[in-house]
């Protein structure tokens, strides 16, 4: 049973930060404790195959400060109709244009949204207004919950949903500060903020502690720390023959 939540510091207002573990999400947590929040994470085991994030969520918690970092189990393995979900292949060395058009086979169905109500849920358990995810459409233009439209959607459905804002307490806000920066843009914010991404993991299909190299997370992670000319922390599977 959860304990009693930690006393807030005399300015400090309550955040629920959405922490996958990944380089968007400890930017995003980053941004939010500077902006003064006491952020309270929340990870989700939804059954996918690159669980392993969950231990670097743990520790981006544990370096950024958060106030606390809950782990949620949601099968969404028992659905299926992902890549990150099912037994389909993960796409592999994909061009970068070819990832910004149509809806890719790692998005899962309904994830952010699912995902989102359970911040909302425990928000106003903690008698918190702020979510904060770390959705990007610059990147990820083909996943539709990542899209401005989404989180606007969202935000007014809080605010009509709930009984925190229909009886006056307070109105929620959805932030998605990535929302429109570049991966460059992303990595160049976190570093200023202190960020540590060699204990972040972006990889769909990692082989152990290993990152494959050859997904689109992978791609758009490694161009993303050579165009930030920041050097890339991330440890990748050595295939044979390659360079």
């Amino acid at each position: 049973m959860p304990g009693p939540l930690p006393p807030l510091s005399h300015d400090a207002k309550r955040a629920v930060v959405l922490l996958s573990g990944g380089l968007d999400s400890a930017t995003v947590l980053a941004m939010a404790n500077a902006e003064g929040y006491a952020t309270h994470c929340l990870s989700f085991a939804y059954g996918q195959r690159q669980a392993i994030e969950l231990d670097n969520a743990a520790e981006v918690a544990r370096a950024l400060g958060a106030v606390e970092q809950r782990v949620i189990h949601v099968d969404l393995a028992a659905f299926g109709g992902s890549a990150l979900t099912a037994s389909l292949a993960v796409p592999k060395d994909r061009a970068t244009d070819a990832m910004q058009h149509g809806v890719p086979i790692t998005y899962v169905p309904a994830r952010n949204t699912i995902f989102l109500s359970l911040a909302l849920a425990y928000a106003e358990v903690l008698g918190a207004f702020d979510l904060f995810i770390g959705a990007n459409a610059v990147d990820f233009s083909g996943y539709p919950d990542c899209r401005p439209e989404f989180i606007a959607a969202f935000e007014q459905l809080a605010n009509v949903a709930t009984g925190a804002a229909q009886s006056g307490r307070g109105h929620f806000r959805v932030h998605a500060p990535l929302l429109r920066m570049s991966k460059a843009e992303i990595i160049q914010a976190g570093v200023a903020l202190g960020v540590d991404y060699g204990i972040t993991h972006s990889c769909y299909d990692p082989e152990g502690q290993l990152a494959c190299g050859h997904c689109d997370a992978c791609i758009l992670r490694r161009e993303g720390f050579r165009a930030a000319r920041v050097a890339d922390p991330t440890r990748y599977v050595q295939k044979e023959g390659a360079a």
